[in-house]
């Protein structure tokens, strides 16, 4: 009987996940079990820390909304992020807090302007 050498598929199967893998360091790039190994928990950590960005940067901008609005305590407009998110959304402005976080540091008037009017209504 004649020696069957094996198919290429196999090793281009092996050379597409080693592709994913080239830039890991050590075994990680160069084994093929650990190479799998380190490309699920890669794509695990992708998936979990793109969740999580979006959680950093939402509790990032009610830090800064929260920020702005303690420095004006002396004109007794709002002292809480919250009674004023609240009141925004009681009034139906809908603004999200990206773009309340961005008019706070930019134009910090302006967002006391908003708080007015949401006082006197």
């Amino acid at each position: 009987m004649t020696r069957i050498k094996r198919g290429y598929i196999a090793r281009k199967r092996r050379t597409k996940i080693r592709l994913f893998t080239s830039s890991f360091r050590g075994a990680h790039s160069k084994l093929t079990r650990t190479i799998l190994q380190q490309r699920i928990k890669a794509l695990v950590s992708a998936n979990r820390d793109r969740h999580r960005k979006k959680r950093d940067f939402r509790s990032l901008w009610i830090s800064r909304i929260n920020a702005i609005i303690g420095q004006n305590k002396n004109k007794k407009i709002y002292y809480i992020y919250s009674t004023l998110m609240s009141n925004m959304y009681k009034r139906q402005l809908l603004l999200n807090r990206k773009i309340v976080a961005q008019i706070a540091i930019l134009k910090g008037n302006c967002l006391f302007m908003i708080a007015n009017d949401l006082i006197k209504k």
